[in-house]
């Protein structure tokens, strides 16, 4: 066995350390959100401290996964930030340590996290979840602490609406107090007026106990109805009175047996096997309608004729059903409806819409049974790859961070924790919009759930590679002028003078140079009217080279090589005037005269590749025509002996 380093134990060390912390940092995010969600169902029911405290350890149990991640990623980033920041990454280096051998313990350690981060999703995970939201339906079902507001009606005691004028938080009494006691129904509804009274609960948590002073009630003795004109009712005026309402305040968890069959209460081992049996059930079920569909054998009733023995009409037939049935498609129907009467058209009508309708619903009901059990398959098969994909994103995210904080070189808590939460948003609206699209069905359920490893893995590999490599990840420089080049953008020339030059230019065989290359430029530009629009058929047969052009390409660049040897500023300042020419913007765009073709039939790609063809030569003509006048520019510079 290999004996571990000082720097493997000096990386582990400073990794670990980080990663406790941003850990329960990220644990305590995630909880508070995941409160922030449930607050309603929390705040003003008066649960035990116990209570509460079974919901947030069963809340942190369920994040734990979710949180690794996150954790795993800013840990690595402020580690290899740090690294980078004093200059240690760069030591390490220096002495012929590679990048990948400084994280291979890290490596190692991400496996050990990405193990514990399955076993959570495996095997605590699906119980804590079945005791956090059995806990949850229980407070749901917990009635509301009793808290009456004064100046407005309070309705949370069932069966009752109390509103209370003033109320004295100190001694607990409410003053100015009107009941309507509704337990028996909206006809027989008893009203309590009271000057002052107290509400407190009984010691069994069973019910309130109110104990009104100095009012009167009124209660209807009977229902009231249409036919009721006078209602015999019942007054009474008291001086001290109480009332005993049921409320069930106690909490009380139910049972939570219903969730066990939900995808979160299972684990891996247990969603196979639920989807094997859900799928077998389904087939065999598809296959039972599809022979009940393909047997057809919805039936008819089949009409025969009997004559008519009595009114107008005797001694003709009509139409009558027989009991036996057959196949529709037995008997040609449209004949004997149109020698059937009207009245009984419309029996037949009638009966058919009913028929149709109740084969409807009959398939309607088939193809709800069916759907829901694709659904739960979905669900099932959904949190199986979830147990997988969560726990392979703390490895990902090591080899996101990790490079990521050796280019970047900052450490502490600023730019990690921006990068690392740009990168973990981007990742949670990845995987999330698949999660739901292969939930739902809009996708393959292997897709939806892998689609954010399979982006952010070939991600992580590329940071690994070029800060292996001590390359640049993303030169701006070069994408801008990619774009540029591109969009039809003009580059300009940037020559400085230098300071030190070892040999002085040839003005005499530059002069000479600039008089053939303003010749060039001129023939060219007389011989190909590059101002007028070019011939459609012939731009897209002609897909050779312009040799022409990029001869004067080669002159002109010959020649700013050689000024820009010069120590004189304006000359310098002439020749940054000289263009950068496109040798061949204005020719066909594609290779081959067949591609041509194939662009010019397709009429909107066609008609923009051949305006751009036509803007880049009157560009081409703007250039030599500006070639032409700069060259005399600087001829004039060389004539003055202006150079030294």
């Amino acid at each position: 066995m290999r004996p571990v380093k000082k720097i493997d134990l000096f990386i582990l060390k400073s990794f670990f350390q980080l990663f406790i912390g941003t850990f329960f940092i990220c644990l305590f995010i995630f909880m508070m959100q995941f409160l922030w969600r449930f607050v309603d169902d929390l705040v003003g029911k008066g649960l035990d401290i116990n209570i509460m405290a079974q919901f947030f350890f069963y809340s942190a149990l369920s994040l734990v996964p979710l949180s690794l991640p996150l954790a795993v990623l800013l840990a690595s980033l402020i580690t290899f930030g740090n690294f980078g920041e004093r200059y240690e990454l760069l030591a390490m280096k220096a002495a012929g340590i590679p990048l990948t051998r400084i994280m291979r313990p890290l490596i190692v350690f991400c496996f050990l996290i990405s193990g514990i981060s399955f076993y959570f999703q495996n095997i605590i995970a699906p119980q804590a979840q079945v005791k956090l939201y059995t806990l949850l339906i229980s407070m749901r079902q917990k009635s509301p602490e009793l808290d009456i507001p004064e100046g407005s009606f309070y309705g949370e005691i069932e069966g009752f609406n109390i509103y209370i004028n003033k109320k004295n938080r100190d001694t607990g009494m409410m003053y100015g107090m009107i009941i309507y006691d509704l337990s028996q129904g909206f006809s027989r509804t008893n009203i309590i007026v009271a000057d002052s009274g107290h509400l407190e609960m009984s010691p069994t948590k069973k019910f309130l106990l109110l104990k009104l002073y100095s009012g009167e009630q009124f209660e209807n003795l009977k229902e009231q109805s249409a036919s009721t004109k006078n209602v015999p009712y019942r007054r009474e005026s008291f001086s001290e009175k109480q009332v005993i309402i049921d409320f069930d305040a106690a909490f009380s968890m139910v049972d939570g047996g219903f969730l066990n069959n939900q995808s979160v209460s299972k684990n891996i081992f247990q969603l196979q096997s639920s989807i094997d049996s859900m799928r077998v059930r389904g087939d065999s079920i598809g296959h039972a309608y599809y022979v009940q569909a393909k047997r057809y054998d919805y039936k008819t009733p089949i009409l025969k004729k009997e004559p008519i023995t009595k009114g107008p009409n005797a001694g003709k037939e009509k139409p009558v059903a027989e009991k036996d049935t057959t196949l529709l498609g037995a008997i040609n129907t449209d004949s004997i409806y149109l020698a059937s009467t009207l009245s009984t058209k419309k029996t037949l009508i009638a009966s058919t819409y009913s028929s149709i309708s109740s084969m409807q619903n009959n398939w309607k009901f088939k193809s709800i049974s069916v759907n829901e059990t694709d659904k739960q398959i979905r669900r099932h098969s959904t949190e199986w790859h979830k147990k997988i994909t969560t726990s392979l994103a703390c490895l990902i995210f090591f080899f996101i961070g990790a490079p990521l904080g050796g280019i970047i070189r900052k450490g502490g808590i600023g730019m990690p924790v921006v990068v690392s939460v740009l990168i973990f948003i981007v990742y949670y609206i990845i995987d999330n919009t698949g999660y739901k699209m292969a939930r739902d069905g809009n996708t393959a359920v292997f897709a939806g759930m892998w689609i954010s490893s399979a982006i952010l893995a070939p991600t992580g590999l590329f940071l690994t590679y070029k800060s292996n490599k001590d390359a640049v990840v993303f030169n701006l420089g070069a994408v801008t002028n990619l774009l540029k080049v591109i969009l039809g953008i003009r580059l300009n020339r940037h020559i400085a003078v230098k300071e030190v030059v070892i040999e002085d230019p040839d003005y005499t065989a530059i002069d000479q140079q600039l008089t053939a290359l303003s010749t060039n430029c001129m023939l060219y530009h007389k011989k190909h009217k590059l101002r007028s629009a070019p011939n459609y058929i012939r731009t897209w047969k002609q897909s050779e080279r312009d040799s022409a052009v990029e001869q004067i390409d080669e002159q002109l660049e010959a020649i700013v090589e050689q000024l820009s040897q010069s120590r004189n500023a304006a000359i310098i300042a002439a020749t940054n005037e000289l263009p950068i020419l496109s040798t061949a913007a204005h020719k066909s765009p594609l290779k081959g005269t067949t591609l041509n073709l194939i662009a010019a039939l397709l009429l909107p790609v066609g008609a923009l590749l051949f305006l751009r063809i036509w803007m880049f030569r009157i560009r081409l003509k703007n250039d030599l025509q500006q070639v032409i006048a700069t060259s005399k520019k600087i001829q004039l510079l060389i004539e003055n002996k202006n150079f030294y």
